[in-house]
């Protein structure tokens, strides 16, 4: 490393942690001979498959990730949110995340932190020594604290994330490339700071593989015309992770850990069609476009992915669910869900959580009150047009999942059995002997 290190000698353990977005542990552990950096990780430390959080969405798990709490501590339960007893949305960024980021922790101990591209950050911390904001982001301009950064991030051809549009072409060359050079960016940038910086918990986050996961997916697990470019890019990824870990000194420990899985996608559904379809939900407009257009008599409603939302009296601007029905409502609901079938005869539900199960904290009074977990092979969405066929097709060929979420880290007294995505915060909080109190979070730590 630089300058920093070899003057350092303080002898406290640093941790740097390299998020993978949407790495299905299956993909890195089927494969060693060709992710061999990740196979030594695995020989070396410890790694295995861990669970993500409910519901399985980027905007909510980061956050967990990053508090080991739930979304009823965060206040994020996903790329679109609601405000509380109104019919008004909003998009979560990272002033909306409430409970403590795990770099606000090491900070608070007199300890140092670098943070790059980890989703839902912006606008960046001004009370860590160095943060550029991921996923959600409008430009490099704003993202980057403190501002020299910027510059250095723009001679790298550094950019905040791939352009997804290019995957919608049926022709996948440009979005390919797209994703070589951003991941190829992401690497320059972390290696830059990694060695410049006097840091004890780096913390970055490749996201463009859970990009190229929804594009390309299928075309890997069921030997598409893309797959040899898919096992490419992460070829690519697998040597990168492997470069970072030779940069790192020995008292460093490496984290490296996805957000959720990833698999096959062969149906989107579109959940408020089907809520319309079954009587459940209508339109006070004909040309509805956001949930304020929702007719009185509107039952139920819903947000991606799979969140489900009682229309209560009493909670919503118009409910029309009388509170002595609620569970009764709640329980037909949940019962419709799981006897739904797709186009292909196969149940679209694993399973259906109740809020109660999955939420609890300070900012509970916006949790939905089910979340439908997806079974393989389906995508849910949401949406508040009028004209929209229930079960459809698009672009993406991947989609997000609960189980397969991957855990690796170079430290063989890590126990992954039974782990999820709340107990990487405190273990990293332990790598790094940093004091904290076990009811603080969701999870435990793994040593």
């Amino acid at each position: 490393m630089g300058l920093f290190d070899r003057l350092r000698g303080d002898g406290d353990p640093r941790v740097a942690f390299i998020g993978i977005d949407g790495v299905p542990y299956s993909l890195l552990s089927d494969h060693p001979e060709e992710f061999p950096n990740m196979a030594a990780i695995a020989g070396d430390g410890s790694a295995g498959e861990i669970s993500s959080i409910v519901p399985p969405e980027s905007s909510a798990c980061w956050p967990s990730l990053t508090t080991g709490v739930n979304p009823g501590e965060t206040g994020v339960y996903g790329f679109q949110d609601r405000e509380s007893g109104t019919y008004d949305t909003y998009v979560p960024m990272g002033r909306d995340v409430q409970a403590t980021r795990v770099w606000d922790r090491v900070t608070q101990a007199g300890r140092k932190a670098t943070v790059m591209n980890v989703p839902v950050t912006f606008p960046p911390q001004r009370d860590v020594q160095r943060m550029v904001s991921g996923f959600l982001s409008p430009d490099l301009e704003k993202a980057a604290y403190p501002d020299d950064v910027r510059d250095t991030l723009e001679g790298m051809d550094y950019r905040i994330d791939v352009n997804p549009k290019l995957g919608h072409d049926a022709d996948k060359s440009e979005f390919i490339q797209d994703a070589r050079e951003t991941v190829q960016a992401r690497y320059n940038a972390f290696r830059n700071y990694i060695e410049a910086d006097d840091w004890d918990l780096f913390f970055g986050v490749f996201m463009t593989t859970d990009r190229v996961n929804h594009f390309l997916f299928k075309d890997y697990e069921r030997d598409g015309e893309y797959k040899e470019e898919f096992m490419e890019f992460y070829r690519t990824v697998d040597d990168y992770l492997g470069r970072i870990r030779e940069a790192l000194p020995e008292d460093v420990t490496l984290v490296v850990a996805s957000d959720h899985g990833f698999t096959s996608l062969d149906y989107e559904v579109h959940f408020n069609a089907w809520l319309a379809e079954q009587g459940w939900l209508s339109f006070s407009t004909d040309e509805p476009e956001e949930l304020g257009d929702i007719a009185d008599d509107t039952r139920a409603y819903s947000f991606i992915p799979g969140r489900f939302y009682i229309n209560l009296e009493g909670r919503e601007p118009r409910g029309s669910v009388p509170e002595e029905e609620y569970d009764a409502v709640r329980d037909e609901l949940a019962g419709m869900l799981e006897d739904l079938e797709g186009p292909d005869g196969r149940n679209v539900v694993d399973r259906v959580v109740e809020k109660e199960d999955a939420f609890r904290g300070d900012h509970d009074e916006i949790a939905p009150d089910l979340v439908a977990i997806p079974a393989n092979g389906f995508d849910f969405k949401a949406g508040f047009k009028g004209d929209v066929d229930v079960f459809a097709t698009g672009p993406r060929n991947g989609m997000h999942s609960f189980d397969d979420t991957s855990l690796y880290v170079d430290e063989p007294g890590v126990s992954t059995d039974g782990a999820d995505l709340f107990d990487i915060a405190p273990t990293i909080l332990d790598l790094m002997d940093v004091e904290y109190s076990r009811g603080e979070f969701d999870g435990a730590s793994l040593l």
